[in-house]
């Protein structure tokens, strides 16, 4: 057993090991040597900071004591990762875009660069985050005295201990976080640590994992038996509570400051969340794996006398596996220490950049603002805010006396900072969401949860129970936080949640739909909604006059000499001014702003920038006209690329239109002469020998019966056009009478091939057939089925002008259709002419002389669909075929 001096040298062991690692990092990335550093894999293993001592010794307790439902603590970042990928990429590629250095500076940003608004978000971070940091100090004390001190909670030197581990992490943080003033530099040293200590937590409690399973245990089989008969099982389940803690947990992902850091400001290469959306799930399942193994063992172990949230630690050490008990304390060391240290680095961006630095600006603003080494003072207030976070921490830490009440404060401190979202939602997705909706929604949900939630848990701890809680202020009842609006609630913290996110988002819409954007946040708008169109923040500025020497020593101030000159000489060198200063032009002002932005804030930039050139560049008679010409026609520019290819479109549609109109014209003026021929010829001739038979000289009995017979014939010439066309208009209005029946096909087509006048293999077209294919029974109206192939093969006997013009007939059986394919060897239909074919009175140019009105496929087409078929033209390199489609017999029977 190591005695309590023996753990601590093993702990000072393990962080020299991670400062080795993190200065080697540190040396690689200056170098250029450490490729590592920008893997996806990297990238991921950072992401676990998620997974803090809270769940790494927490999620067994909650298991003891809850059952199944510590899962919706993973399963909310898996749904995130997994469903909502696209909104991660989003905002990592705004941070990249706007140079963001944590959440309150992105909500500030996307709203007007409102510093009261980043102000309000990092109050709010600051008090959701100071329990939740008090949570894994208490969890590395308690460690450090099961392990040193068996069975012995609550050692002597605790406090002592709390001190040592808050100081630590506080100078490691400072080391590693606040080498250089600019965040979008990345922390290479910090990460490369936070990876390392993400493996080692994993390894952990998977070795204690297989330890239970196949040391404790006979293997799976033993394991599933015990967990049947383990209480862990037995715990209700709440359909409303998961929901709720799923939610909150998926929540979590998107507004906590120290994800944040690491998801968006942290990020180096977009693509790395492409690796993410599944090794991050992935890494959640594998630390989850066997939480109920280790919560049904330890309770065979310890009963309900053991503390369930170490028995992740007490299982291993009780049972003599020594050396597996110090891999999981350095696991769990690692799992608070990695928590605290980015939650820190976090919030002291937040608190240095929108609190500390403006303040510094309003106290020192009659001072002459090139005075003063800024580096320093941003630097001392980032390093002094790590500090006094987790000073905050460990008061609280002191505050509470490590109760148990601490183990529900993560949910507490997630549904603090989830009243950022809807502010960061609608900043994303919606144009119209502005700084009065935001703040009216984050300010009151902030409110609501600190009165039901928050204070109530921080009294509690204190053992301070306030009366005006119990009995509500001015004693009523129904705004006490046990009884909110009257309600009886079983579940404070789904009431809370209910509650504050309700009125937050209800007030965040009202607010942003009744007031209006500014002209800095209409332009932000546009960037943000639409990051991936415009990749670049628009211009905010207008040139300053001869203020270039001032701006050059307030960045020497801010981003150091060096930077600072090699940014004014590249700028210059850009405008041709080499070996002088740039001029202040607006493209070059909003590319300070930017690059000042990684250092000390986007407010806070923008009003050092305002403050120089003598004025605030948000007003409205500045950036209306760009407002109006740049914001407008960004919110239109999509709109208007799609109504551009819509018309292109609509004008190819009226061209083909246009261009069949004409060819129907030109068809009609040839159907008017043709009909005029087909009425005038039989006419004249009937005309003509009728009068001839009416003059008084008589003609004899053989002329007589010539003239009758021509008559005759003439009239039934008349007679089939004029049938044609009522045919033709009975069709189109459906009176046909059809008088369906069992049929041969083959004998349809004999049929038709003697009344169309042609011979197979004889005649001027020869007809090639194949009868044992034709041998098909079909169900149909076969009178007027024969007068659709009549018109086929009458078409070829008119329009094939091959020199030995040819019909080929072939019948083909589908499913559930008959097909017949009619191809001449001619030269076929024009394709200017191809969709007319179908049209009334069309005739193609081929007809030359030939008789008919160019009703013919008209009115087959109206008879085939009348038979539940159809008939359509195939394209050919040669001839003409069309394609007669029939149904089935015993389809077309039914």
């Amino acid at each position: 057993m190591l005695s309590f001096d023996g753990l601590v040298a093993v702990c000072v062991l393990y962080v020299a090991i991670l400062f080795g690692i993190a200065f080697l990092a540190e040396k690689r990335a200056t170098e250029g040597k450490a490729r590592w550093l920008n893997s996806p894999i990297t990238y991921t293993l950072s992401l676990s900071i998620y997974t803090t001592a809270w769940t790494f010794y927490g999620a067994v307790g909650s298991a003891v004591r809850n059952g199944l439902e510590f899962l919706t603590i993973y399963l909310g970042p898996t749904l995130v990762f997994i469903g909502w990928f696209w909104l991660l990429r989003k905002m990592v590629r705004i941070g990249r875009a706007q140079r963001i250095t944590s959440i309150a500076d992105m909500i500030s940003s996307r709203y007007g660069k409102s510093g009261g608004l980043a102000a309000l978000v990092t109050v709010l971070s600051v008090l959701g985050a100071t329990p939740y940091i008090a949570l894994q100090l208490q969890s590395v004390t308690l460690s450090f005295s099961v392990f040193a001190r068996p069975g012995a909670f609550g050692a002597p030197d605790t406090e002592q201990t709390a001190i040592w581990v808050a100081a630590g992490l506080a100078l490691f943080t400072i080391i590693f976080g606040t080498r250089s003033l600019d965040v979008n530099e990345r922390h290479p040293g910090l990460v490369s640590a936070i990876a390392l200590e993400a493996i080692v937590k994993l390894a952990a409690i998977l070795a204690v994992g297989v330890f239970v399973v196949w040391g404790v245990a006979d293997g799976p089989a033993d394991m599933l038996a015990r967990i049947e008969t383990s209480p862990v099982t037995q715990a209700g389940w709440n359909g409303a509570r998961w929901l709720g803690l799923t939610v909150l947990a998926g929540t979590a992902i998107l507004c906590l400051p120290r994800m944040f850091q690491v998801l968006v400001v942290e990020n180096s290469d977009e693509r790395h969340l492409a690796t993410a959306a599944w090794a991050f799930p992935l890494y959640l399942l594998l630390i989850s794996l066997f939480v109920v193994p280790i919560a049904v063992v330890g309770l065979e172990i310890y009963g309900t006398e053991g503390n369930p949230d170490l028995f992740v630690l007490t299982v291993p050490l009780g049972l003599g596996q020594e050396g597996l008990a110090l891999l999981v304390f350095l696991g769990g060391f690692s799992a608070a220490t990695s928590m605290v240290i980015v939650a820190a680095l976090a919030l002291s961006t937040m608190l240095s950049n929108h609190i500390i630095m403006p303040l510094w600006l309003q106290f020192t603003r009659h001072d002459d603002p090139m005075s003063g080494d800024m580096r320093r003072v941003a630097l001392m207030a980032r390093r002094l805010s790590i500090g006094g976070v987790l000073f905050l921490g460990y008061g609280y830490y002191r505050l509470s006396g490590g109760a148990d009440a601490l183990a529900d404060i993560g949910l507490i401190a997630f549904l603090g900072v989830a009243q950022i979202l809807p502010a960061l939602l609608g900043g994303i997705l919606w144009r119209g969401a502005t700084r009065i909706g935001a703040a009216l929604g984050i300010g009151a949900g902030f409110a609501i949860w600190a009165w039901l939630l928050l204070i109530p848990n921080v009294a509690e701890t204190g053992g301070i129970i306030p009366t005006v809680l119990a009995a509500g202020p001015f004693g009523i009842g129904w705004l006490s936080p046990a009884t909110p609006l009257g309600l009886q609630s079983t579940d404070p913290l789904l009431t809370a949640m209910v509650l504050s996110l309700g009125v937050n988002t209800l007030l965040f819409i009202l607010g942003s739909l009744l007031s209006f954007p500014g002209p800095l946040e209409r332009l932000q708008g546009a960037q943000f909604v639409n990051v991936y169109d415009h990749s670049r923040p628009l211009y905010g500025w207008q040139g300053a006059v001869g203020m270039a020497d001032d701006l050059l020593i307030m960045a020497q101030r801010i981003l150091g000499a060096g930077r600072a000159g090699r940014l004014f000489q590249t700028a210059a060198e850009a405008q041709g001014r080499a070996g002088g200063l740039p001029e202040p032009t607006p493209d070059f002002l909003e590319r300070l702003e930017r690059e000042m932005a990684g250092s000390v804030g986007a407010a806070t930039a923008h009003a050092m920038v305002a403050q120089i050139i003598g004025g605030a560049s948000v007003s409205v008679r500045d950036l209306l006209a760009v407002a109006d010409e740049t914001a407008q026609i960004m919110e239109y520019s999509s709109q208007l690329e799609a109504k551009s290819s819509e018309l292109a479109q609509t004008a190819a549609r009226l061209r083909e239109a246009n261009a069949k109109l004409t060819e129907l014209s030109r068809q009609k003026d040839a159907f008017l002469g043709q009909i005029s021929h087909e009425l005038r010829t039989p006419m004249t001739s009937i005309r003509a020998f009728s009068e001839i038979l009416m003059q008084a000289d008589p003609v004899d009995d053989a002329a007589r019966a010539r003239f009758s017979r021509i008559i005759h014939d003439e009239s039934l010439r008349l007679t089939r056009l004029l049938d044609d066309l009522l045919d033709l208009a009975v069709l189109e209005h459906g009176r046909v009478t059809l008088h369906e029946g069992e049929a041969m096909l083959g004998d349809v087509l004999d049929r038709a091939i003697r009344s169309a006048g042609a011979q197979v293999g004889t005649g001027r077209l020869a007809i090639l057939r194949d009868p044992a294919a034709e041998a098909v029974t079909i169900w149909t109206d076969a009178d007027r089925l024969a007068q659709v192939f009549i018109n086929l093969i009458s078409n070829a006997q008119k329009y094939c002008d091959a020199e030995t013009p040819e019909l080929t007939i072939a019948v083909r059986q589908r499913p559930g259709r008959v097909e017949v394919e009619f191809s001449d060897n001619g030269s076929g239909i024009p394709a200017r002419q191809r969709a007319l074919i179908f049209e009334k009175f069309a005739r193609a140019d081929t007809a030359k002389g030939a008789p008919g009105a160019g009703l013919g496929l008209a009115i087959s087409r109206e008879i085939m669909a009348r038979l539940g078929g159809g008939l359509t033209y195939v394209p050919s390199d040669s001839g003409v075929r069309f394609r007669v489609r029939l149904p089935a017999r015993a389809l077309r029977a039914a």
